[in-house]
C-alpha cells in the first residue's frame, strides 16, 4: 500500500463518517447563517457603505475556533474511545500518514464550510469595484488559521478518549492563541510588550493577510504552528507504540527530534521577523507597496534623510496595531533608497531630550486620548508622529494626518491608515523641494528658456517704458550670467519688415498695440514671453515696475521649473463672519484651503482689481457671486497668457440653518464670458435616481402642524458619479472610485473652432434636471421622502475640460478701463490664447464647501474627500505636476456601494441566505449521490 494511498483512504473515511451524522449539517448551516447574521446584522455592511467584505473576515478569527475544534473532536478520541486505535497503531505504515489524512480531511471540510460564504464578495463584485486581492487573501488566511486550529485539535484529540472533553481543550487553546493578540490582552500592558503579544496571537497575524499583504512572517507562523501541532500529534501517538518504562536509543532520538523541530520552527520565526520586505501585495494598485513614483522621488536624494518614527509604548489599543504596519513601510522605504534614507523609531518618554527637540524645534505634540483599563478611564498623552528631515528643511505628519476613522451605526469604530505611502512621498518630495529652492532657480529648469520681448524702438516708447526697458535689460543681464546656460533673452521690434512680425503676434497671439493713455494716439508694443520647446508663457506687464519685473520674471521661470512648489490663486467669496458663525451668507472653503495649502502656496486672490498675482501658476475661481467686469477681465486675460482657470460655479447655492434648507439664486457674473468659450450653465439644478445619502432636514406633516426633523436619506439632488461617468481616461478622474457632487447644474457644450474639449463628470442616465425652488424633501407615508421624476431623463455633462487657442471674450469691444488710484486706467488687451491654455468647469458651488463636506461626514461615517481629492487632481493636471497623482486617491475607504433601495438591499441578503442553502443541497446531493454509488459497487463485489 503507497504512502498516498493511505492518506487519501483516511481522508475519504473521515470525510463520509462527517457527512453521515446529522450534527454536522447542522454545524455546517449554523456556521453559514452565523456568518451572514454577523455581516449584514452587526457589522451592518450596507450602513458601513464600503466596498469590501472585510467584515465577513472580522469574526472568522473567533469563528473558525468551534468550526474547528467541532471537526477534531472525534477524530482520535473516538478511535481511542472505540478501541481502533491499536489496530491503527500496530499497521506497518507510519503513524504520520494517518495524521496527514485526518488533518487534510478536517482541512477540506473546513473549505466546504468557507465556500457557503462565497456568494458575498461575488453580490458585492456585482454591485460595486470589489479589489478581489484582499478577499482572495482573507480565504487564505481563514483556510492557514482554521488549518492551525486543526492541527491543534488533532493534538489534543490524541490525547483524550473524550470527544466532549476533546471539544472544550481544543477551544480553550485556540481561544489562548486568539486572545494573545486581543485588545483585551494587549491593553493590559506596555505597548513593547503588546507588540510581541500580537507576534503570537492569532488575531494580529489573521489581520495582516487579510488587508492584502502575504508575508512570509505571517504565512511562516502558520506553517510554523500547523507543523509544530501535527509532528506533535505523531510524536504522542508514536509514544503509544512504546514499551513503558523503558528508554531506548530509538525512543531518545524521537524526543530529540521533536524537540530540534519545535526549536528549529521557533528560531525559524524569530529569523524571520526581521525581513519586512519579503512580502506580496496582492491589493488592486499595491496599496502596500512603494508606487514606482515613490520610487522616483526616492532616486532624487543626494543626501541622507532621515524618517523618525515618535510613538508610544502606551496609546489608544486601536492605534497599536497600525504601528508595525507604519515600521513596515517605513523600513521599506530605507531598503529602496539604497542607503540614502536612515530610520529611527523612538518613544518620546524614553528620550527627553528628542522629545524637547520635538516639541521645540519640530512643533510636535504628543495627543491626549482616552483609554480604559480594568479599574477606570484615564487619558495618555500619545505619540504618534512621523518626522521627516533633508539637510535643514523638515516635515512632520500626525495623527490627523495618518488615520482614518469611519463608524458606521452602532459598530466599533473602525481606525485605518488613511493613504500612508501618499503622506510619506508627499513629506519627501516637500523637504526635497525646499531644499532645492535653497539654490538657484536655474538649476531646477532642464532645458534652456529664451525671453523674448517684442518692444517697439525707444523713439516710440513713452519714457516711463524706456526705463523701465532699461532697467529689465540690466536685470535680464544679471540673470544670464547667473543661469549657467539655462536662460537667454532677445529684443525683437514688432514694427521692423513693414511691420511683418506685428501681423504674426496678431494672429498668433492676438497682441495688439498699446496706448500711453485715454486719448493719447501713440500706439507702441511691449510684451514680454518665456520659450522653450514645449510652451510659451507670457508675463504680465500691466505696472511697468522695475521693482516688481524679478518677482514676475522668477514667477515666470518656475512654470518651466520641476519640482518647485507652484502658487495657486484662489478667489472664494468673501467672508461675513458674524453670518458665517450661523451658517449663514456665502459658503466657505477652509477645508479646501487647507488642502491646497499642504501641496502649494496660496495666494488669496480678489479679481476685482483687474488682474492676477503675477506669482500664480493658477488660477482657481470657486463659487464667483456676481463678479463685474474688471473680474471677468482678470479671468479672461490670465488665460489669454496660456494659463489654467479652473472654475466651480452655477447658478444656485444651498444654504443650511437650523434644520432649513434654501435655495438661493447666486448669480456668477460668467454666463456671456462661458458663451464665448462654448459653454452654457442651465438655470436648473441635476437630480439622479444614483445619488448618495444626506442628511437633509425633512419637513413632515403631523394633522394641520408641521415639523422638520434632520433624517438620512437617499437624496437625488447629491449625484453619486461612477465610472464611466467619471472619465476613466482623463488623469484628472482615472484614479477616483467615486465622487459624491451636491447641487448641480447641467452643462452645455458647443463646439468651438480651436478648442478641444474633454467631459470630465457626467450623471447616469436616470437623471433629470428641475427648476423647482423648492429642495426640501417631504415625508410622505412609510415611504419615505420622494422627489417626482420631471421630463426626460438622460446623462448630463457636470464637468468638462477645454484646451486650445482660447479667443478673448473682450476681443470686439476692448480692454476695459479699470479703477485706479489716480482714475481710470486702461490696461493691454491679449485677443488670442496660447495653445497651453486650458479652462476647466465644474457646475456647482456647494460640492467643496465646509458645510458639505461636514454633511457627509454623518453620510459617510469618515471624513469625505473625494471632491477636494478632484480638485487637487485637476491642480497637479493642469500644472503638470502629477508625481503624486497616480498615488492620492489610495485611502481605504474611497470604494463605496452604489446607491440602493431598501428593497434591493433586503433582496441582497436573502439571495445569500438561500444561496448557502443551496450550497448545503449541493452538499447533501453529491453525499447522498456518492453514498449510493458506493452501495452499489459493493453489491457488485458481493454478487448481489
Amino acid at each position: 500500500m503507497t504512502t498516498n494511498s493511505v492518506i487519501r483512504r483516511v481522508a475519504q473515511k473521515e470525510v463520509r463518517l462527517f457527512f453521515g451524522s446529522p450534527v454536522a449539517w447542522l454545524f455546517l448551516a449554523g456556521f453559514a447563517a452565523l456568518t451572514l447574521f454577523l455581516f449584514f446584522w452587526v457589522e451592518s455592511w450596507f450602513a458601513r457603505n464600503i466596498a469590501d467584505v472585510r467584515p465577513l473576515f472580522e469574526w472568522m478569527p473567533l469563528l473558525l475556533i468551534p468550526l474547528s475544534a467541532a471537526l477534531t473532536m472525534r477524530m482520535w478520541s473516538e478511535e481511542r474511545r472505540t478501541g481502533t486505535l491499536e489496530h491503527v497503531l500496530v499497521q506497518p505504515v507510519g503513524i504520520w500518514r494517518f495524521v496527514l489524512g485526518k488533518f487534510l480531511a478536517c482541512t477540506g471540510l473546513l473549505l466546504l464550510a468557507l465556500l457557503a460564504t462565497l456568494p458575498l464578495p461575488i453580490s458585492a463584485a456585482l454591485m460595486a469595484d470589489l479589489d478581489w486581492g484582499p478577499v482572495a487573501a482573507g480565504y487564505l488566511a481563514s483556510l492557514l488559521l482554521g488549518a492551525v486550529y486543526i492541527s491543534i485539535g488533532l493534538f489534543v484529540s490524541a490525547r483524550t478518549d473524550n470527544p466532549i472533553v476533546s471539544l472544550i481543550g481544543s477551544a480553550f487553546l485556540g481561544s489562548l492563541l486568539y486572545l494573545a493578540s486581543s485588545h483585551t490582552l494587549t491593553a493590559l500592558v506596555t505597548d513593547s510588550s503588546a507588540e510581541w503579544l500580537r507576534l503570537l496571537g492569532s488575531g494580529a497575524r489573521f489581520d495582516n493577510i487579510t488587508r492584502g499583504v502575504l508575508d512570509i512572517r505571517d504565512l511562516g507562523w502558520c506553517l510554523s504552528l500547523i507543523i509544530g501541532f501535527l509532528a506533535l500529534n505523531v510524536f504522542s501517538l508514536e509514544r503509544e507504540r512504546w514499551a513503558r518504562d523503558t528508554h531506548s536509543r530509538k525512543q531518545r532520538r524521537a524526543t530529540t527530534a521533536i524537540f530540534l523541530l519545535l526549536a528549529n520552527l521557533l528560531l525559524a520565526n524569530l529569523w524571520l521577523q526581521p525581513l519586512s520586505g519579503m512580502r506580496l501585495d496582492v491589493t488592486e494598485g499595491k496599496l502596500y507597496s512603494l508606487s514606482p513614483t515613490t520610487q522616483q522621488i526616492l532616486g532624487q536624494l543626494q543626501e541622507p534623510l532621515l524618517i523618525r518614527g515618535y510613538f508610544s509604548n502606551r496609546t489608544h489599543p486601536l492605534l497599536a496595531p497600525l504601528v508595525p504596519q507604519l515600521r513596515d513601510l517605513i523600513e521599506e522605504y530605507a531598503s529602496a533608497s539604497g542607503g540614502s534614507i536612515r530610520v529611527e523609531f523612538i518613544d518620546p518618554a524614553e528620550h527627553p531630550e528628542l522629545e524637547r527637540e520635538a516639541r521645540d524645534r519640530f512643533r510636535m505634540n504628543a495627543t491626549p486620548l482616552q483609554i480604559a483599563d480594568r479599574y477606570q478611564s484615564t487619558l495618555v498623552n500619545a505619540w504618534f508622529h512621523i518626522l521627516v528631515r533633508y539637510g535643514d528643511e523638515f516635515t512632520t505628519l500626525g495623527f490627523t494626518d495618518l488615520i482614518d476613522v469611519r463608524s458606521a451605526g452602532n459598530t466599533e469604530a473602525e481606525v485605518r491608515l488613511r493613504n500612508p505611502e501618499f503622506d510619506l512621498t508627499r513629506a519627501i518630495r516637500d523637504v526635497l523641494q525646499q531644499y532645492q529652492l535653497g539654490d538657484e532657480l536655474f538649476s531646477t529648469i532642464e532645458q534652456p528658456v529664451e525671453l523674448v520681448a517684442y518692444v517697439s524702438p525707444h523713439a516710440l516708447l513713452p519714457e516711463r517704458l524706456r526705463q523701465y526697458r532699461d532697467a529689465i535689460q540690466a536685470q535680464l543681464d544679471a540673470q544670464v550670467a547667473n543661469s549657467g546656460g539655462k536662460f537667454s533673452y532677445r529684443f525683437a521690434e514688432p514694427e521692423a519688415n513693414d511691420g511683418a512680425l506685428a501681423q504674426h503676434l496678431a494672429d498668433t497671439w492676438g497682441f495688439q498695440p498699446m496706448i500711453a493713455g485715454l486719448g493719447e494716439e501713440q500706439r507702441f508694443w511691449f510684451y514680454l514671453t518665456l520659450e522653450d520647446e514645449r510652451q510659451v508663457v507670457q508675463l504680465p506687464t500691466d505696472a511697468f515696475d522695475p521693482e516688481d519685473f524679478p518677482t514676475v520674471l522668477e514667477a515666470g521661470l518656475r512654470r518651466f521649473a520641476s519640482g518647485l512648489t507652484k502658487t495657486v490663486a484662489l478667489a472664494v467669496p468673501e467672508m461675513n463672519e458674524q453670518m458665517a458663525r450661523f451658517h449663514l451668507g456665502a459658503p466657505t472653503f477652509a477645508n479646501l484651503e487647507q488642502a491646497i495649502t499642504r501641496d502649494y502656496s496660496i495666494r488669496s486672490e480678489q479679481l476685482s482689481d483687474g488682474s492676477v498675482d503675477p506669482d500664480a501658476d493658477i488660477l482657481a475661481v470657486v463659487a464667483p457671486h456676481a463678479l463685474d467686469t474688471a473680474s471677468l477681465f482678470a479671468i479672461d486675460q490670465f488665460l489669454m497668457r496660456g494659463g489654467t482657470v479652473v472654475l466651480a460655479t452655477a447658478p444656485f447655492s444651498v444654504e443650511l440653518s437650523n434644520g432649513e434648507m434654501r435655495l438661493l439664486d447666486y448669480p456668477s457674473g460668467l454666463d456671456t464670458w462661458l458663451a464665448a468659450h462654448g459653454l452654457r450653465i442651465a438655470p436648473e439644478l441635476v437630480l439622479d435616481e444614483q445619488n448618495a445619502p444626506f442628511p437633509a432636514p425633512v419637513l413632515r406633516r403631523v394633522g394641520d402642524y408641521e415639523f422638520r426633523d434632520v433624517q438620512m436619506i437617499d437624496y437625488p439632488y447629491f449625484l453619486d458619479i461612477r465610472p464611466p461617468a467619471l472619465n476613466p481616461q482623463h488623469p484628472i478622474t482615472a484614479t477616483l472610485p467615486q465622487l459624491t457632487l451636491g447641487w448641480a447644474a447641467p452643462i452645455d457644450v458647443q463646439p468651438v473652432q480651436g478648442l478641444r474639449s474633454t467631459l470630465l463628470l457626467r450623471s447616469s442616465e436616470q437623471a433629470w434636471t428641475s427648476a423647482n425652488r423648492d429642495i426640501l424633501p417631504q415625508q410622505e407615508g412609510q415611504a419615505g421622502p420622494r422627489f417626482a421624476v420631471e421630463g426626460e431623463t438622460g446623462s448630463r455633462v457636470l464637468g468638462v475640460v477645454l484646451e486650445g487657442r482660447f479667443q478673448s471674450a473682450f476681443a470686439s469691444r476692448g480692454a476695459p478701463a479699470i479703477d485706479a488710484e489716480n482714475g481710470r486706467e486702461p490696461r493691454g488687451l491679449l485677443r488670442q490664447s496660447a495653445e497651453s491654455a486650458r479652462l476647466v468647469l465644474f457646475s456647482s458651488n456647494d460640492f467643496m464647501d465646509d458645510q458639505m463636506l461636514n454633511a457627509m461626514v454623518a453620510a459617510a461615517g469618515t471624513q469625505y474627500l473625494s471632491p477636494l481629492e478632484l480638485f487637487m487632481n485637476t491642480l497637479e493636471w493642469s500644472l503638470q505636476d502629477q508625481s503624486l497623482l497616480s498615488i492620492r486617491n489610495r485611502a481605504h475607504f474611497n470604494r463605496t456601494l452604489p446607491p440602493m433601495s431598501r428593497e434591493a438591499q433586503q433582496w441582497i441578503e436573502y439571495l445569500n441566505y438561500g444561496l448557502a442553502v443551496v450550497w448545503l443541497l449541493i452538499l447533501a446531493g453529491v453525499h447522498r449521490l456518492r453514498t449510493s454509488l458506493r452501495r452499489r459497487a459493493y453489491r457488485r463485489r458481493l454478487g448481489l
